[in-house]
């Protein structure tokens, strides 16, 4: 029986090789490799990369709804919170190989759903609510659509890593993230909110 230790043993491994090479790229031989096991002790604790791929999407979303709900509680207001969830979002992207998206699309249907789910319903009521706290706090334009303006920031996340209009020997998802993510805040921001936002990225410009 596969103890919990081996298992979490395998699921930080894996999902650091997935990182760094894609998920395409690495085989169960290269899991095992890493792990200096045998591919039959690691066949004993997953049945197929498919359960591993599945289950290390399971940890990382529970660990990231915990992070971005504990940031979104601390954040003073709407723009430091969109802008605390950006600088996050860049920590973790800045480690995500570029064809992750695609992978998990094309070759694990599962775990691609759950993540899905995640988008479609955590981090779409997260920008939802951000999007309403800047607007009650007189930082986001009253006049906002929210629905639509929600939906379109939880688009950018995806957009970020497309090979054919970011080819990333040209640009990390990193750089297109921070650019959506600044120009998003921009606009939705009202004069107060604009200056706050000039504020926390220490920038001085004439009105």
């Amino acid at each position: 029986m596969p103890t919990m230790e081996n298992k979490d043993r395998i699921l930080t491994r894996a999902s650091a090789l997935f990182l760094r090479n894609g998920i395409k790229s690495v085989s169960m031989d290269d899991i095992a490799a890493d792990l200096g096991m045998s591919k039959k002790t690691l066949y004993k604790t997953f049945a197929s990369k498919d359960d591993i791929v599945l289950a290390v999407m399971t940890t990382h979303l529970g660990q990231a709804q915990g992070e971005c709900t504990r940031v979104a509680s601390t954040a003073a207001n709407a723009v430091q919170e969109m802008l605390s969830l950006s600088a996050w979002a860049d920590k973790e992207f800045s480690n995500v190989h570029p064809s992750i998206f695609y992978d998990l699309k094309k070759y694990h249907s599962d775990a691609w759903a759950l993540f899905a789910t995640h988008k479609n319903a955590f981090i779409l009521d997260q920008i939802t609510q951000n999007l309403r706290r800047g607007i009650a706090e007189g930082l986001f334009r009253a006049d906002l659509d929210v629905e639509v303006l929600a939906r379109l920031n939880l688009a950018q996340i995806e957009l970020a890593f497309d090979p054919d209009r970011y080819p990333p020997a040209q640009f990390s998802p990193v750089r297109v993230n921070r650019v959506f993510d600044e120009h998003f805040l921009l606009g939705v921001a009202t004069l107060k909110g604009h200056r706050l936002f000039n504020k926390y990225q220490h920038i001085t410009e004439e009105e």
